[in-house]
């Protein structure tokens, strides 16, 4: 097939590697605009620009898609295709109906649960055992469209949203070639989503890091593993920010109150939760590398007793 590939971050790249491994012909990448990141404020180029560069795909950064020369544009492109990964804007209707097969979208979850921003984390903070990707029709609507297929991933126990974005990526790489497969050969049919149960899988903000201690340690654990790498779960600790990365549930309680140092030796230490404890493995304090938590403790003491509280707190 002719392809418009649509994606901008790096969980877009192992599609459009796909998609060219697979022997269709991308005509085009469309990319957010370059902007800058980092304390130089140095304009970088989107992860999907970078590869389609690398693979002599021409690139568009059109600000608004919606906008007519960008829409007049693709129609001359003449795509049999229109794939679409975590683009990052909302495809009109114009742009819609300009594939013979569609616009085609690879969604990070089992649809139709846990539409929206980022099922990749909500789905580990939730619990859910198992999650996948869906490839489905575009519509007008926020993850609406009729399914086409689907791919189940099982969570592992330790499972954070950095592993399960890279697992998730490049299962969407090797749906696609089967999704595009099935629609020219017409043996593949959307199945509309229906009503059933959905999560809204709402936008991350800083904010969801600021570990509530009176929280069940178990809910903590998946935040903190959710999280990871971004936008991280964190605490405050003698009026620092302390990064944790992971940590241990335990059944065991301890007379104290949630958030309270209950074990600070060399080798562990034990945080008291609304139900049960966590032992942290891996923290960063502000200002400093990430350690697992013997080397943490030697550099930096911590008594029995120390509260960890909210920055929302503060």
């Amino acid at each position: 097939m002719r392809i418009v590939f649509m994606g901008t971050p790096d969980f877009s790249v192992p599609a459009l590697e796909a998609l060219v491994r697979g022997g269709h012909e991308v005509a085009a990448a469309v990319t957010q605009p370059d902007k800058p990141k980092g304390r130089g404020k140095a304009v970088q180029m989107t992860p999907v620009k970078e590869k389609a560069l690398e693979l002599g795909i021409p690139v568009y950064q059109p600000v608004k898609v919606r906008d007519p020369e960008f829409v007049e544009l693709l129609g001359g492109l003449q795509p049999d295709a229109v794939v679409v990964v975590d683009f990052g804007q909302i495809l009109p209707k114009a742009v819609l109906d300009i594939p013979r097969y569609g616009c085609i979208n690879i969604h990070a979850s089992l649809l139709p649960k846990y539409r929206g921003a980022a099922p990749i984390q909500w789905v580990i903070i939730d619990g859910e055992k198992e999650t996948g990707i869906t490839t489905m029709y575009m519509d007008e609507g926020l993850d609406t469209g009729d399914m086409l297929e689907k791919t189940v991933i099982p969570l592992d126990e330790k499972e954070t949203g950095g592993s399960l974005h890279d697992k998730l990526a490049a299962a969407g790489g090797r749906l696609i070639l089967s999704t595009l497969k099935g629609l020219e050969e017409g043996t593949l049919k959307g199945t509309p989503q229906g009503d059933g149960e959905t999560c809204y899988a709402k936008m991350l903000k800083k904010s969801l890091g600021d570990i509530d201690w009176t929280m069940d340690g178990a809910a903590i654990e998946r935040l903190i593993r959710g999280l990871n790498p971004w936008p991280s779960a964190y605490t405050c600790l003698n009026g620092k920010t302390l990064k944790i990365w992971e940590a241990d549930v335990l059944d065991q309680e301890y007379d104290a109150a949630p958030g309270t140092v209950v074990k600070s030796g060399k080798e562990e230490m034990i945080v008291q939760t609304g139900k049960g404890s966590l032992r942290l493995r891996s923290v960063q304090l502000e200002g400093k590398k990430r350690m697992d938590i013997p080397s943490f403790l030697r550099g930096y003491s911590v008594e029995e007793g120390t509260i960890l509280e909210r920055r929302a707190a503060e």
